[in-house]
């Protein structure tokens, strides 16, 4: 395995968790503003409440991502989509 391999698949494997991370944004976002709009929680009503494990587990995904998201205003190389 060469050097550019490795980079190249670090790489792969950021722009992954680059989309994987929006999309979960996405999701916090619009159930944010079913919250703000309606005062319905989406995830909650979907995984049996609030303090059901899994909604937990999904609200700290969406914590998560957005942490990781807050690398993307800092990086120099910004991917195109020509890139993608």
């Amino acid at each position: 395995i060469s050097v550019t391999n490795i980079f190249a698949l670090k790489k792969e494997c950021e722009i992954m968790l680059d989309k994987i991370a929006l999309t979960l944004l996405i999701i916090g976002g619009l159930n944010w503003g079913l919250v703000g709009i309606f005062s319905f929680d989406l995830v909650a009503w979907a995984f049996g409440g609030q303090g059901a494990a899994i909604s937990r587990i999904v609200y700290v995904l969406v914590a998560l991502s957005a942490a990781w998201c807050v690398s993307l205003l800092f990086r120099k190389n910004a991917v195109t989509a020509e890139q993608m």
